[in-house]
Formats: structure tokens, sequence, C-alpha cells
């Protein structure tokens, strides 16, 4: 069989060539091989194909001297076909691509849920291992921030400032009634209410929620626009892929691919330079995305690389239960003086005869089907933005080299073969081949481009948006992407925050380093036993440290203890 094709392919050529060389392309005898091709394409019924070749004077594209083929009903079907494969090569083009782009896209979508989960069940066993007489209250406030978390990354208009405020807001509530002012029965719902609203006057947790404003925006923002500009690539290829060709580029395309069977010459290929001149005509808008496309993938890379280290968002969620433990010490620590503040603003507290259930958190079944993220693994959120990055940037010049890499791979004649010109079978194309691009086609003597097509230039106007998007430029609020990776310790502090005073109220944690010592279980969660003692170790403003270990758990002995110095300190000082 694959001999008999090559013997075919042989006659095929060998036949061309003898048209080229008699200077024109000769009638065929008879039209069986047009209706073979045109069955085998399946382009339409072969009822009303000539037989033989006859005149035609209704032909308005394939246009011959000679008798022909075709009829008009075939040209109208053989249009119709040659869109048709433009199109198919098209999308065919960039089909890696788009797989490339759509894939990562819904890999990384899939692993911010999973970091928002696993980050969600840190913060929540924090509270059962460490607070739990507060858990149940505190876990519903730990999911709805999540919740919101999730909704700003995925696209949602919501503030970061915004949900970060409101989750200590309505925290703190909670911490009072257990942590600040324990009492046997919990605080009424206005009294509640009243402390919800004075928080950010009386800031019970010191600097820690301006901290957490600055991590959260400078980690979810460039990661939220990573998500959207891979969202917009996948438009960008949808686009293109179903680009709509002009009257005048339809045409071109037919006489360049089916005109040669109105002849009989169904194996014919057209010329190198005509092939170009007739695609770089059709996909002269198409050209100009090139461009864009360049300027979108390199800020794509840029961004990339910026949201490694201290910023990246996973070092940044997994390590927000570390935080609110900071924001527990803060208000234990300052327990008394806060207490004071309350009292001025709402009274004394009110009380209902209730008290509030325990720990209703199942770890286990929260942990199961969460994936390990360790910072040594080459499974890490930076090794595959990196990976990816290096695979899409082989795309830079995709739409640039488009109209080349389909006349060279797929239509075109190899040279040195006879082909098609549009009008005859020759042995070489001698019009001007032009650019790429809509300026260049000024000069096409193939095509008519006229004016730029709206869709394509919707498409270059979102690119140009997700640009700026990339880059920072449309929030000033950041100054571009300034995550420049900072050592521990005050550093960042003053970078996200700026200083940390007296008033801030963040003592030692804020101005000094604080080390932790967490270990992590194979199921990927913080150890049970080891959440509760985690190793504090805070610098404090003389350059002494105060070890703090195991301050979360033992938080009513540890205020039992302050307050029996205080009595003795004051017997002493009396007697």
């Amino acid at each position: 069989m694959g001999g008999k094709n090559l013997s075919l392919g042989v006659l095929g050529v060998l036949l061309l060539a003898a048209a080229a060389a008699s200077g024109a392309a000769e009638p065929p005898p008879s039209c069986e091989g047009v209706r073979k091709v045109f069955q085998l394409r399946q382009l339409g019924p072969l009822r009303g194909i000539p037989e033989s070749p006859r005149a035609g004077v209704d032909l308005q594209v394939c246009t011959s001297k000679n008798p022909t083929c075709c009829t008009k009903k075939m040209e109208e079907l053989y249009q119709t076909a040659a869109k048709q494969d433009i199109q198919q090569l098209l999308q065919t083009s960039s089909a890696t691509l788009k797989f490339l782009i759509s894939r990562n896209a819904a890999a990384f979508q899939e692993t911010f849920e999973t970091l928002i989960r696993l980050a969600e069940n840190y913060t929540s066993t924090l509270f059962c291992n460490a607070y739990r007489n507060m858990a149940a209250e505190a876990t519903t406030r730990v999911q709805e921030f999540f919740t919101d978390v999730g909704l700003f990354i995925f696209g949602t208009d919501i503030s970061t400032e915004e949900f970060v405020n409101r989750f200590f807001d309505t925290l703190f509530p909670v911490v009072y009634n257990h942590v600040i002012n324990p009492g046997l029965t919990d605080i009424s719902l206005e009294y509640a209410e009243c402390l919800r609203m004075a928080r950010r006057d009386i800031r019970p947790f010191g600097n820690v929620p301006k901290k957490a404003i600055g991590q959260m925006g400078r980690s979810l923002l460039p990661s939220r626009t990573f998500l959207q500009a891979l969202n917009l690539g996948i438009e960008v290829i949808n686009t293109t892929d179903h680009l709509h060709f002009s009257k005048d580029c339809s045409r071109a395309l037919l006489r360049m691919q089916y005109c040669p069977h109105c002849q009989g010459l169904t194996l014919s290929k057209p010329c190198m330079g005509y092939c170009l001149n007739v695609i770089r005509g059709c996909l002269a808008n198409m050209a100009e995305v090139d461009l864009h496309w360049r300027g979108y993938i390199q800020s794509l890379e840029e961004l990339s690389s910026a949201m490694s280290g201290t910023y990246d968002i996973e070092h940044v969620l997994l390590n927000f239960h570390s935080l609110v433990n900071d924001a527990l010490l803060q208000a234990h620590i300052n327990g008394p003086e806060l207490s004071e503040q309350v009292n001025k603003v709402c009274g004394p507290p009110v009380r209902k005869p209730t008290q509030s259930p325990g720990c209703s958190f199942d770890q286990n079944k929260d942990n199961q089907g969460l994936e390990m993220f360790s910072r040594d693994s080459e499974e890490t959120l930076s090794s595959r933005r990196k990976e990816f990055i290096s695979h899409l940037r082989l795309y830079r010049a995709f739409y640039g080299g488009l109209a080349d890499q389909l006349c060279g791979n797929e239509l075109a004649a190899a040279d040195g073969l006879p082909c098609w010109n549009g009008e005859d079978f020759v042995r070489s194309y001698t019009h001007r081949v032009v650019g790429s691009g809509i300026k260049a086609q000024s000069a096409n003597p193939e095509v008519k481009v006229k004016g730029t097509d709206p869709v394509i230039s919707q498409i270059i106007d979102k690119l140009k948006h997700v640009i700026q998007l990339l880059q920072g430029k449309s929030f000033p609020k950041y100054d571009k992407w300034d995550l420049r990776q900072t050592g521990s310790g005050g550093g960042v502090d003053e970078q996200i925050s700026g200083d940390c005073d007296d008033e801030d109220g963040c003592g030692g944690s804020g101005s000094g380093e604080v080390k932790r010592v967490l270990k992590i279980t194979d199921s990927g969660m913080p150890d049970k036993t080891n959440l509760s003692d985690v190793k504090q170790i805070h610098q404090t403003n003389d350059g002494s440290t105060l070890d703090t270990t195991g301050a979360g758990c033992t938080t009513m002995a540890d205020y039992m203890t302050f307050m029996l110095i205080s009595l003795v300190t004051l017997f002493l000082s009396l007697w």
C-alpha cells in the first residue's frame, strides 16, 4: 500500500513538473480525479460535479481561459473549505500552547485552593490545641477569613485590608471573653458588638493586624493577578483560533488552495512566496498581537520571579497561624491594661447564662486529601511557576511567526519544486513578498487588508491592561511589585507596616526576631501535641530574651500567677 501511494505521489510530481514546463496548466482529459478528491474531503454531494471539463463562465474566483472541472456551486463549497482548513491549522498550531496555559491555570487554582484549606486547618488546629476553650467560636471566624482569602484570589472585588480587619474585629470579643477577662459565662451579644467596633481603637493585638494586612496584600494580589493573566492568555488563543476572515482573504485562500483543483491539479501546492503573501495578508491583524504577547510573557516571568521569598503566598498563608498566635500573646500579656481600656469604652462586661462549647474541629477528617507543602520539596509553588514560565518562554514569538510556520510546515511547496502562483503552475513566484503586520500589507499583491479587526483590537487592549497589572502599575499603593526578600525581624515589619513603637503594643515580637520550632507530621499538619508548645523567643528592647514557650495553652494559669505575684508585691509594700 505504501509503495502504491509513493508511486502515485511520484507520478503526480512528474505530471506537475510537465505542466510547469509547458508554461501553463493544461485542461485535464476528465474530471474523475477532482471528483474523487471532492468526495474524499467530504466537501459536498457529487451530483452536479462535471465528469469532464467545461467552460467556467459563471466562476468568480477560479476563472480560466481553459475548460474547467468547477462549477459556481463547487467554488462556494471550496471557499468554505479553504477557510475551515486555515482555521483548523490555526487551532492545531496553538493547541500545545493552549494546553500548556490551561493546564497550568487549573493546576495553580487547585494548588491555591489546597493551600487555603491547609492554612485554615493550621489556624483552626492552633485554637483546638492551644486555646481549646474558645476554639468553637474562633474556628468560625477562621473559616470566614479563609473564605474571603479564596474569594479574593479567584477574582472577587474585595479588599484584603477589609477582610483582615474584619477577622481581627470579630476575633477580639472571643479573645476578650476567654483570655483577657475570662468568666464562667459568655459576654452578651451587645457587649461583643461593642468590642468588635472598638477593636481598632483599643488595638488589643498590637501591630499584628497591620502586619497581616501588609503580608496578605503583597502575597495574595500577585497570585490573583497571575491567575487572571493565565485566564486571559487562554482567551487570547481562543479568540485568534476563531479569527473572522475578510471577504478578500476568503477569496485569496480559495484561489491558493482549491482553484488548482479546477484545472485538475489536485496535488499541487502554492509557491512559498505566494503562500506567505496570502497568509500574512489574512493574519495581518493577528500579527499585531505579537508585540503585546511578547510583553505579556515577559511580564508574567518578571512577576513570577518577584513572587518568591518572604511574600510568596505559600509562605504567608502557611504561617498565618503564627501571626494569630502572636496576636493572642499580645492580648494575653497586656490583659490588665486592655481590660481597663475596654471598661472605659464599653463598660464592665455584661454576661449571659450560657457557656461556649468546646472544640468541634475534626482535624483528622479535614486533613484527608491535603498534600504536604514542604519548603525543601521540588514541588513548591515557586518551582512550579519557574517550570511553567520556562515552557511558556518558548512561545514568545508565536504570533509573529505564525504565517511563516503555516506556510513552511503545512501549506507551501518545498524549495525547487514546481508550485501554484494563483494563476498557473510555475517554477517560482515572481511577485514581491511583503512582511507581517497591517502596515506591510499595503504592498501585498494577493490580499487587500482594510483597517483593524475590532475583535483583535479588543484583545490587544486586554493584553495591555493585564501587562499593567502584572507590572503592578495599576496599584500605585505598592509602587510596582516591591517584593524584595528580606531577613526576619524588623526589616520585614518596617517594610510592611512602618516602625514598631510602644504605642503599637508589639514589644519584642515586632522589633526583634521570632523563631519557631514547628514540627510537620506526615499528614501535612502541625503536630497536635506541638502547636501548643511553639517555641517562641522574643528579643526585648534591652537585648535580653523572653521565652514564652507554651504561653498559648496555659493562658489561665499564667494569668493567675501574674495576679498572685502582684498581690504579694502589694502586700510587702504595705507591710
